[in-house]
């Protein structure tokens, strides 16, 4: 009666929560599909709904609406001809990115005129990489026919949100071509170990049942109809198979998720998926995000530094006051007019020579960095005003209303620093930028030319004339590594470099070279043929910009610090004392990264780190590989720069009044990490293992995900992936555990995750407390329902064996349901309260962990000692109450099932190591609903004999033999061998 009863409950809870998900993602999927965008055609406007967008499509995207497929930016209603765009759901960074529309269209007097030209679009295949593009626009109505290469600041990828202005642009990827949607991985159905593991065993169970059946019939000798009766036994012994078992860890479950919400020490907290909150004490890797989940993606300007002398965050009214004398000096000399060149080299005899040169030197370095970067300052609209330009300069130029954007958030506290010390940016855009002096003048830059950073170059330049003295310069700044072969030769770099990035600080190398204007004229030529190039345009570029890049005068080194999230580094050295390995998977660049790591003590002062080379071949990683593993307690470093592979040219899309054609990707980008695992994937992955931190940097979306998977394929050991951004949500689908942190980079990593968090230090509580807790209690409940079964199946066995292996049930109708439900649930259940040590030990002790992923809490050595147990205990009961039986077989069914009821709250008694106030309810609440039953189950026992002392001195003796050596085999196992956790709480 109890097996259809449960198993139909079982399925019934299973399947609404089932659905319940199912329909709320059907729901969420219709609203994004149905959002309304306005399309363009040469009738006007029409609405057309985002799912209903195809290739060619021109789309118009207000500001703060999110982009539906990916499209080349084509007009935008700002009038620098640029707009901001957010990406932090693509690629998890929050400052905004300047996208640049293609002046073709852009210079077309309205909007209209795009149906009236005859023009078309190049775009290669489709691709993974989020960070490069390539293509053309060409005008074929024009004489000549127009050409203007496409880059990534001409496209505008799905997902992503335009933070200024409206843009019109052709759609060139749609669905599953648009990178987006090509970085993010399908989410997989979770399953906990431990289920896994109970699974096994009911599986041994359903053995052992089979086995036990098969046995009876044998002894029976086969006689009359034996499949019969073998079937008979088959139910009789089906106690043996926890059918209650999936009902009592779902309840477990839910348990454990609403305690951890209710968790005041991790508030905000919110378990998104209730079926694996054990997998949290069964972690070895956590493969973690960098920027937003260990740092705070906060730049702050920590030092300068010139080579002679250093300035810090202490001398920085120094640098202010040698600025206020440069610029009085110039105004002095130009009397009184606006000018922007350097200070001149002869000023007044009364300041010492040094100081003159010092001031000069500190001068150039800051104006360097106030023009060498992609920061743009933005000023909100006030009032009603709305658009209207304002004419007052100071109200334009208003400190207090000025925000900066930029791609990188490190170019943003250089800006930032700059305005501190008195060279204020006040305004960019495409052409010119405009800089205020500490005496109020304002200086107009023209930019000629911009070289954005790339991972390959680890560097960017601005080309700039002064307006007043039409002086042309070329700054530059970035990596060391990348910038010590560009620069003049000097002794104090490397060194100064070196002691920056062991403060913690990311550098940046800055520099300068004079030109002539036949030099930029030069230049200029050859680059704007390079940018046309369809094959190998990025080589042809970048071998142009290095022929300006020789002999360059530098001009100080940088240290920003990205101030690390509170409590990372205790919290990281807690996980690590708790057996965890940390990987750390982040897009930033490798001298950030390493610099983080570092840092935040995920990579050790003491430690060296192994910066994994650029590989191409089969060779080369083989000698790579070869030589890291000959370094012992070494971090890895490795890179997802991209190298080139060609592949085959897909055929050209034609389509209507714009034309789209997806063209042949010449550079396809592959990796480092991707040569190595196409060659040598175990014996990376196997010598990545053996690594006490790894860090790998320039990951996209997918490559995370990647990771997960090969670790989860080679070391069969359970991952947690954590991050905050949308470029996180498949690495955090792709593990045993996601957890997302709800951060600035919005929630769509929160809402992808199994748990969702607010701070990254509460994932020590988390696992240590909840994640242990949760294992242990589950496994403790499992076993003990397994044990209700083993119990009264080996006393069913005994019970036919005596009476000449009839298949005739020892308890009828009400007692079994009642035993599975009533008289032993409360109690059984309860013991998801019970803990061995209090939280506070839990986290002072990380070590206490490390036991959990050996799995010792369930294992078959477990097991068999709990069947070892459910069969001592079941033959005593059995044979004690036939023993002590008087004349009727009532009388045997009386004794024996008050024992065994007494028996299983007396058990759990035993098994709890930490009582709780709702466990003593439990076992009370049961005791006294099985003894207010007896009165009312007259068909199964003699009302008379068990108000007898006879039936009670018989029901404690059976029952003092089936629990007490247990006792005293648990208190001497604590003497001899206490568990870890028992030494702390003593």
């Amino acid at each position: 009666m109890e097996v259809p009863l449960y198993q139909g409950f079982v399925l019934a809870v299973t399947i609404m929560r089932e659905a319940v998900d199912e329909f709320r993602r059907f729901q969420r999927d219709k609203e994004v599909n149905s959002q309304l965008y306005s399309k363009l055609t040469v009738r006007g406007k029409v609405q057309v709904k985002s799912s209903d967008i195809q290739v060619g499509d021109l789309i118009i995207v207000e500001k703060n609406q999110r982009i539906p497929s990916d499209m080349v930016f084509l007009r935008t209603s700002e009038k620098a001809g640029s707009c901001f765009i957010r990406t932090d759901q693509l690629d998890g960074e929050t400052d905004w990115k300047l996208k640049v529309a293609v002046s073709c269209t852009q210079r077309l007097p309205a909007l209209g005129d795009l149906f009236s030209i005859n023009a078309y679009v190049y775009a290669q295949k489709p691709q993974l990489d989020i960070h490069s593009f390539e293509g053309t626009f060409t005008r074929e109505d024009s004489d000549p026919p127009v050409h203007e290469s496409l880059s990534i600041e001409n496209t505008l990828w799905a997902s992503t949100v335009v933070a200024s202005g409206t843009v019109i642009g052709v759609v060139i990827y749609t669905g599953k071509e648009t990178r987006s949607v090509m970085n993010t991985s399908n989410p997989k159905n979770k399953v906990g170990l431990l289920d896994l593991e109970l699974n096994q065993l009911t599986k041994a169970l359903f053995l052992a049942l089979v086995a036990l059946s098969v046995v009876m019939v044998t002894l029976q000798g086969f006689a009359g109809p034996w499949y019969r009766s073998l079937f008979r036994f088959l139910l009789l012994f089906s106690y043996i198979i926890p059918i209650s078992l999936r009902v009592n860890l779902d309840m477990g479950k839910a348990a454990y998720g609403w305690m951890i919400m209710k968790d005041e020490n991790i508030p905000g907290t919110v378990v998104r998926t209730s079926t694996i909150p054990e997998e949290l004490g069964r972690l070895v890797y956590l493969l973690t995000d960098k920027t937003g989940t260990l740092t705070q993606n906060e730049m702050v300007f920590k030092r300068l530094h010139l080579g002679t002398v250093s300035y810090g965050t202490d001398t920085m009214d120094e640098i202010q006051n040698h600025l206020v004398n440069a610029y009085a000096q110039m105004q002095c000399q130009a009397g009184g007019s606006s000018t922007a060149s350097t200070p001149p080299r002869k000023a007044q005899s009364s300041a010492p020579k040094v100081r003159r040169s010092v001031s000069s030197r500190v001068h150039e370095a800051v104006k360097a960095v106030a023009l060498c970067h992609n920061v743009t300052p933005v000023y909100e609209a006030r009032g009603m005003a709305g658009e209207t330009e304002v004419a007052e300069a100071d109200q334009d130029f208003s400190d207090d209303n000025r925000t900066y954007q930029a791609s990188s958030p490190d170019e943003v506290a250089l800006v930032r620093w700059t305005e501190s010390v008195g060279l204020t940016l006040v305004s960019r855009d495409l052409t010119s930028m405009q800089l205020r002096t500490p005496g109020g003048q304002i200086l107009t830059y023209c930019i000629l030319q911009t070289f954005p950073f790339t991972s390959e170059s680890k560097r960017m330049g601005v080309i700039v004339r002064d307006e007043s003295t039409a002086e042309i310069t070329f700054y530059m700044k970035g990596a060391d590594v990348a910038m010590a072969s560009i620069v003049q030769y000097n002794d104090w770099l490397e060194e100064e470099c070196g002691n920056m990035a062991r403060e913690g600080l990311r550098t940046l190398v800055v520099a300068k070279r004079a030109l002539t204007e036949e030099q930029y004229q030069d230049f200029e030529s050859r680059y704007n043929q390079a940018k046309l190039s369809l094959h190998d345009r990025t080589l042809k570029v970048a071998a142009v910009v290095e022929s300006l890049e020789r002999e360059m005068e530098l001009l100080c080194l940088t240290g920003v610090e990205d101030q690390l999230q509170a409590d990372v580094r205790p919290t990281l050295e807690m996980l690590r004392n708790a057996g965890i390995k940390i990987w750390m998977l982040t897009g930033d660049k490798l001298e950030t990264a390493t610099c983080i790591a570092k840092s935040s003590h995920l990579v050790s002062r003491t430690q060296d780190t192994h910066v994994f080379r650029p590989v191409t071949s089969r060779g080369e990683a083989h000698l790579e590989l070869n030589a890291f593993r000959r370094k012992h307690d070494c971090a890895l470093v490795i890179s997802g720069d991209s190298l080139e592979v060609r592949l085959a040219c897909p055929r050209p899309v034609r389509l209507s009044s714009l034309e789209v054609r997806l063209a042949c990707p010449r550079p396809v980008r592959l990796s480092s990490l991707e040569v190595c695992l196409k060659y040598y994937e175990h014996e990376l992955v196997e010598l990545a293992c053996q690594c006490p931190a790894v860090v790998c940097c320039r990951c996209s979306p997918t490559q995370k995900a990647h990771i997960v998977k090969l670790l989860q394929q080679h070391t069969g050991r359970r991952t947690c992936a954590i991050g905050d951004g949308g470029n996180d949500v498949s690495m955090i689908q792709a593990a045993d555990c996601g957890i997302g942190i709800e951060g600035k980079e919005g929630r769509q990593a929160s809402l992808a995750a199994d748990f969702s968090i607010t701070r990254f230090k509460h994932v020590g509580r988390l696992l240590m407390v909840h994640g242990r807790s949760s294992y242990k209690r589950s496994a403790a409940l499992g076993q003990f329902v397994m044990h209700r079964g083993l119990i009264i199946s080996t006393m069913q066995a005994v019970f036919s064996s005596v009476f000449y292996f009839a298949s005739v049930p020892l308890y009828q109708g009400f007692l079994m349901v009642g035993y599975a439900t009533v008289y032993t649930m409360f109690p059984v259940f309860s013991l998801v309260l019970d803990q061995d040590v209090k939280p506070e030990m839990a986290m002072l002790y990380p070590e206490l962990y490390k036991d959990l992923t050996k799995g010792r809490a369930l294992s078959f050595k477990t097991f068999l000692v709990w069947v070892l147990v459910s069969i001592y205990q079941g033959g005593i009961l059995m044979f004690g109450a036939l023993v002590l039986f008087e004349s009727e077989f009532v009388h045997v069914v009386a004794i024996s099932f008050t024992a065994l009821v007494l028996t299983e709250l007396l058990m759990v008694a035993l098994t709890v190591r930490t009582w709780h106030w709702l466990m003593v309810v439990a076992e009370l609440l049961s005791l006294g609903c099985y003894v207010a039953s007896l009165a009312f189950l007259n068909e199964y026992f003699d009302v008379a004999f068990i108000t007898t002392v006879t039936f009670v001195w018989k029901v404690s003796a059976i029952t003092v033999v089936s629990c007490l050596p247990l006792y005293v085999l648990k208190y001497l196992k604590r003497k001899l061998s206490p568990p870890s956790y028992s030494k702390l709480s003593s």
